[in-house]
């Protein structure tokens, strides 16, 4: 099996097992994770933009997430008041986004 087609059966995987959100089941209204995995979805078939337009955090979330990883194994020295400063980047444009959703 090539890894075009491992990846592209892994992908089907996924499709098959999206969660519902309980949020937006029980109150109509969306979380601020919704379209999270949609976007994976769509960034890990090679479609950049329709994710962004999915779940526009997804991308910097993913940032964020590598450069915990490195500065846990590699110890930067302001890597601490990075991430920081990344989590809060990460916290406004989900709080953006979620209130945009609730607007339109």
């Amino acid at each position: 099996m090539t890894f075009i087609m491992f990846l592209r059966t892994c992908i089907d995987w996924l499709e098959k097992l999206q969660l519902p959100c309980i949020y937006k089941t029980l109150t109509g209204y969306d979380c601020p994770g919704c379209g999270m995995q949609r976007a994976i979805i769509s960034l890990l078939k090679g479609n950049i933009i329709e994710s962004i337009k999915m779940y526009p955090p997804l991308i910097p979330l993913l940032i964020m997430l590598g450069f915990l990883v490195t500065h846990i194994v590699f110890k930067f020295k302001h890597g601490a008041k990075t991430l920081i400063w990344l989590f809060v980047f990460n916290v406004s444009i989900i709080t953006i986004n979620y209130l945009y959703k609730l607007l339109i």
